[in-house]
């Protein structure tokens, strides 16, 4: 059961990676569209500067389990270097439970704010008016999976030995 909830976690991990890539070229063609427009034709802009915020941050949240799983984090090691294997894996463990328990909290806490954006309507401010659950919803999902990411790197880390 445990290899077939990793194996789960993992590929939605992947399929949110993709994703991910696919904002981040989504917002960079809205920008060039955005300086093209404003710039060559003097014609106004409404709707590009929210599509690619809310494009960008949507890949950071969602890219980010993938990340995780890939080790693709940027990380100071020099202390790892200096101990054991032993001290590591504990040192790796710590720092799992830790990322989750963080995870874990933005998760309630990033929900309770998508709640009551849906409860109150709440929109942006801009004439677009675009509602706030749309650009709050990956944020809240992001956390969620790279909570469960860090379920299954903890799972992989007990499994090695002490």
């Amino acid at each position: 059961m445990s290899r077939v909830f990793m194996r789960w976690v993992e590929r939605l991990t992947r399929i949110c990676g993709v994703l991910s890539a696919l904002l981040l070229g989504f917002a960079m063609l809205v920008v060039c569209q955005m300086i093209l427009i404003r710039y060559v034709f003097r014609a106004a802009t409404i709707w590009q500067t929210e599509a690619v915020v809310f494009g960008a941050t949507a890949a950071i949240f969602l890219g980010a389990p993938y990340v995780l799983m890939t080790k693709g984090h940027v990380g100071v090691d020099f202390i790892q270097m200096l101990v054991g294997d032993r001290t590591r894996r504990r040192m790796d463990r710590a720092g799992a439970w830790l990322g989750l328990a963080f995870c874990v909290l933005m998760t309630a806490a990033t929900g309770l704010h998508l709640f009551e954006a849906l409860e109150g309507g709440w929109t942006t401010p801009s004439v677009a008016a675009v509602p706030l659950w749309m650009p709050l919803t990956p944020v809240v999902f992001g956390f969620v999976l790279l909570s469960l990411q860090y379920v299954v790197e903890i799972m992989k880390l007990s499994g090695e030995p002490s």
